[in-house]
């Protein structure tokens, strides 16, 4: 088992990766993972039993544009990997906080998880139409479950 260097197009690594992951399961390749470091442009890392499993897996992918010579080793991206964080609590219909991008800082309702992708469907509260925006999941933080709202109501209409 190695690791191995796709070159692909900068800012087409998420597309090549979802193409490689389609490929190798269709084609029943030993590749055991792929990874694309955050901040890491033009490159995403495949690990597989053989070269030519690696290879196979990016044969005819759109914006892959070859695989380096070298095997990488695990010491050389350890610095780049971290552990996947799991968003078990994240429901439909809460409400969130943008913690960071372009709508940083607005609170906006989730009316939509895709977990396969780690997005998240929202709408913005603010806004006077409601439309659907995608966004990583981990680009939110919770603020209020629904139903959580009537229940501090009716705690503060009984005192």
């Amino acid at each position: 088992m190695a690791i191995f260097t796709i070159r692909t197009t900068a800012n087409r690594e998420d597309q090549v990766l979802d193409f490689v992951s389609s490929n190798a399961k269709k084609k029943s390749l030993e590749v055991y993972s792929l990874i694309h470091p955050h901040g890491m442009r033009g490159y995403i890392f495949i690990e597989a039993d053989t070269r030519e499993d690696a290879e196979q897996a990016f044969q005819g992918v759109p914006y892959a544009r070859g695989l380096l010579r070298s095997v990488v080793n695990i010491k050389e991206i350890e610095s780049m990997l971290e552990q996947a964080k799991t968003h078990t609590n994240i429901q439909e219909n809460d409400i969130v906080e943008i913690i960071s991008g372009p709508f940083k800082n607005e609170k906006a309702k989730i009316t939509r998880i895709d977990k396969s992708k780690d997005e998240i469907i929202i709408e913005l509260l603010e806004a006077a139409v409601p439309i659907p925006i995608t966004i990583k999941i981990d680009a939110v933080k919770v603020i209020r479950r629904e139903g959580q709202e009537e229940e501090d109501e009716e705690e503060t209409s009984e005192e």
